[in-house]
């Protein structure tokens, strides 16, 4: 490798421009150590040293590699997945809806969302919310007989997607009671994407499902995607597998190349985590709306592998362009497009999403552009940004196949509903006292919303308007922080627009980058880099009342009482990290509450 400070990438491999030279320097400096250590060779031989020299930590690496042999090994297996697929349809079925949570729902909704319904073929849907009216709104013009449920839980004890299943279940005997049909199994109308072993012996109703499909356990949930995961919707949705396993074994090979300028994955990772390294750590995703999606699947993978010890790159994902002056200069961008399809909303003065881009990377922001051919590219895409994140996990020295912080939050939302082991099988519903203590901590009052401080702004004495209060809270940003929204509300499309309104008011204002995200589907994504990554957030957790509840059946609480007792315990968790968070309860009308929220932080806003 030539001894440069400009990394001499074809762009073929990383198209990368950095016009600044400290930021070059760095990256050519990381690339030039992965190249000397031999990084892709040791990524190629599964050699855990990559990452930690601790003996325990190797071990537990070389059981999370199993993702670097998926799109062969499951190349192997698309004949039966074909036959799963045209089976289900033939049976009937018209619709698929997946129960799961983060890597479980993420790489099927990415395929669902870019796709769309195939016709002949089962139209595949996505459930990742406990919010009643999410739960609800999922099945709302579904023919339960006609609609295969997959459950996906690598664990067979996630919480949130048990309680899908026991409401799912429930569905299906009341259809069949309601067509005289009393024999018949719910589960003839159920399968499950599962772990073998304890995982498939803590699945409830294991032995009673129409299929139980069981992953590699050497493959983590978020580097799952071209497992069962993401290929058994993928195979009633009736895409063609032998073309998207082949554009991902493609990638694998091409992440071979034992040159690091040579390799697609390992470039990318080392630039990432090298640029983080220096001060960039915000990577801001700007995707053509046609793939979308990928950005949340990305969000999580990056979030959750990289976001512990005290560091992390925080995945931007979903945030509006702005002008070229809303932005510090804490940032990466990554243009994902995709040949032929429509461009990104311009920025607000009427600029083009790619000659923003332009402008910001001559102002010395850095820039990879990445092009997808064709959408079934997507499955090298999932292949290259897995190789990356691995990598750049290595550059910044930590393990990124574990979460050591994602059980706290858990822990708090199980001694809140009443400390049961098992949720699915019962427990007492007790523990409102610490659910309801927050309401002590009500800084100010509107007509729709209420905010709800933490202790530091408890302890002293604001205004008690709804703008003064939350600039008091503004006031505590992180000079290189970014700001959070964590929505514990039932996701529109008018929600999806109020967030984004959100963000670019907190962005322009403060120079911030901004996320946001629905609970609890961040807890199993960015919720990891919340706790364990870098204490540079700002928190607004918003919750809302649940006026038509919906029980989960068989079990000791509601959709309602779970989703909110998951926001409680996620909050006290930050708290008890100091880290600076408001609630703002939105009411029984969430919508009336997101827009009184956004009049008051536009006017927070305009006097700090």
């Amino acid at each position: 490798m030539p001894d440069t400070p400009i990394p001499s990438l074809d762009p073929d491999v990383l198209d990368l421009r950095l016009t600044d030279p400290a930021l070059a320097a760095a990256v050519a400096q990381a690339l030039r150590q992965a190249d000397e250590e031999r990084w892709p060779l040791r990524l190629i031989d599964r050699d855990a040293s990559l990452w930690s020299s601790d003996p325990g930590v190797q071990e537990a690496i070389g059981k999370r590699l199993g993702w670097l042999d998926a799109p062969r090994d499951f190349s192997e297996r698309i004949p039966a997945l074909e036959g799963f697929g045209e089976g289900t349809r033939d049976a009937g079925f018209t619709t698929a809806l997946v129960l799961g949570m983060g890597g479980s729902s993420l790489a099927p909704d990415v395929l669902a969302s870019t796709f769309g319904d195939l016709p002949d073929w089962l139209a595949v849907r996505v459930l990742d919310s406990t919010d009643p009216a999410a739960v609800r709104a999922a099945w709302d013009g579904l023919d339960p007989l006609a609609t295969l449920a997959i459950v996906a839980t690598k664990s067979g004890t996630t919480t949130e997607t048990l309680a899908f299943q026991a409401d799912a279940r429930h569905r299906a005997e009341e259809a069949f009671r309601a067509v005289g049909k009393r024999r018949e199994s719910p589960g003839e109308l159920m399968i499950a994407i599962t772990d073998p072993g304890r995982s498939l012996g803590a699945l409830p109703h294991a032995e009673d499902l129409r299929e139980v499909f069981l992953n590699p356990e050497d493959v983590g949930g978020r580097y799952s995607a071209l497992t069962y995961i993401g290929l058994v919707p993928a195979s009633l949705q009736g895409l063609d597998l032998d073309a998207l396993l082949a554009a991902g074994t493609g990638m694998l090979a091409r992440c071979t190349a034992t040159d690091p300028v040579d390799n697609p994955g390992v470039a990318l990772g080392v630039a990432l985590g090298a640029l983080a390294r220096a001060g960039r750590d915000k990577l801001t995703l700007v995707a053509d709306p046609a793939i979308a999606r990928f950005g949340a699947w990305l969000e999580q993978l990056v979030a959750e592998s990289t976001g512990k010890h005290g560091v992390g790159i925080v995945p931007v994902d979903g945030e509006p362009l702005g002008r070229a002056e809303a932005y510090g200069t804490d940032r990466v961008f990554v243009r994902l497009a995709l040949a032929g399809a429509e461009a990104p909303a311009p920025a607000p003065d009427g600029t083009a999403a790619d000659a923003l881009l332009e402008m910001l990377a001559a102002a010395g922001q850095p820039l990879a552009r990445i092009t997808i051919a064709d959408p079934i590219d997507l499955a090298a895409e999932f292949v290259r940004w897995e190789v990356a994140t691995a990598v750049a996990g290595a550059v910044l020295g930590i393990d990124p196949f574990d979460q050591p912080n994602v059980e706290e939050a858990k822990e708090h939302t199980r001694r809140i509903l009443g400390g049961a082991a098992d949720w699915s099988k019962g427990g007492s519903p007790a523990g409102e006292g610490e659910a309801d203590a927050s309401a002590e901590g009500v800084l100010a009052r509107g007509e729709h919303i209420a905010i709800v401080g933490d202790p530091p702004l408890r302890v002293t004495v604001g205004d008690g308007t709804l703008a003064g209060e939350l600039g008091r809270h503004l006031a505590r940003l992180h000079p290189g922080g970014y700001a959070a929204i964590q929505a514990y509300v039932a996701p529109t499309p008018g929600r999806d627009a109020a967030l984004a309104r959100l963000r670019v008011l907190l962005r322009d204002a403060t120079r911030r980058a901004t996320t946001a995200g629905y609970g609890p589907r961040y807890l199993h994504s960015t919720g990891q880099l919340h706790k364990g990554g870098p204490a540079i957030g700002w928190f607004l957790q918003l919750t809302a009342e649940h006026p038509d509840d919906l029980p989960i059946p068989g079990w000791p609480y509601t959709f309602g009482r779970l989703i909110d007792a998951q926001a409680a315990g996620d909050r006290a968790v930050l708290e008890g990290r100091d880290l600076p968070i408001v609630e703002v309860r939105l009411g029984p009308d969430p919508d009336a509450g997101l827009a009184e929220l956004e009049a008051a932080l536009a006017a927070a806003l305009s006097s700090t």
